[in-house]
């Protein structure tokens, strides 16, 4: 049976190959070759569902091929691991996030899947106000922070709208995870402030040395790196124009 360990060591495996993709050094087919070479076909399954979004970020901001292998993959990855469904999140915000999160993953799979053959279900949850509140900061940018493949051009939902709101609280998370050397959560807020960065928003903090801080202190981790490096792209302006297209 696949361990917590198991799946995030899978996980880091599959962020070491969307990383290689989005330098232009990786396979074209990421996907199914993570799940076809692993010894643990659940644990790469999990890995794809814990990834998620983040997978077609070398197609979006790099134009890199996604394969039909590599949807089918993904659809198998729900198939072994369900979406909880956007009925699931009254009242916990662990099942609120989760649910964006696979709404991310169908939204971006319906656009890269070039056949239309590979979709999945997953419903976008019912608009929560308290989503963000930047009444209680700490709360959202721990939310924020579960959101971070949100943090992606194209999309359009209430987690964007409660982001650009936010930028004051989420400048303050930032800060706070750096000072307790939270680089995880330092490395997804990060990315949150360049997409507001690359949407025109007025920001109380620079992103740019926070990028290059969080980077040189805490980037190790393959899937600090691949946040960082969504967010390097963003401060960059490494986007192609095609990629504002995706509103649902």
């Amino acid at each position: 049976m696949s361990s917590r360990a198991d799946f995030a060591t899978a996980a880091d495996g599959l962020a070491t190959r969307v990383l290689g993709a989005l330098g232009g050094t990786g396979d074209a087919v990421l996907v199914a070759r993570h799940i076809d070479t692993s010894p643990d076909a659940m644990a790469a399954f999990a890995a794809v569902r814990l990834i998620g979004a983040d997978i077609f970020t070398p197609h979006i901001l790099t134009g890199a091929l996604f394969c039909p292998e590599d949807a089918a993959a993904v659809v198998k990855s729900f198939a072994a691991f369900p979406s909880p469904g956007a009925g699931s999140t009254a009242g916990t915000d662990g099942l609120l996030t989760m649910a964006w999160r696979d709404w991310a993953t169908a939204q971006l799979l319906a656009r890269c899947s070039t056949d239309g053959a590979h979709q999945v279900a997953a419903a976008q949850p019912e608009e929560d106000s308290a989503l963000c509140d930047t009444a209680d900061w700490q709360r959202c940018s721990v939310i924020m922070a579960q959101l971070a493949p949100l943090a992606t051009p194209g999309l359009h939902s209430p987690v964007h709208e409660a982001a650009r709101g936010a930028a004051l609280s989420l400048s303050r998370g930032v800060t706070r995870s750096v000072l307790r050397r939270d680089f995880p959560t330092a490395a997804r807020l990060t990315r949150w402030l360049a997409w507001l960065h690359h949407e025109g928003i007025a920001l109380p903090l620079d992103p740019v040395p926070v990028e290059e801080h969080v980077r040189l202190l805490g980037g190790e981790s393959p899937r600090n790196s691949l946040d960082l490096a969504v967010a390097r792209h963003l401060l960059e302006g490494n986007v192609p124009q095609d990629a504002e297209a995706v509103r649902t």
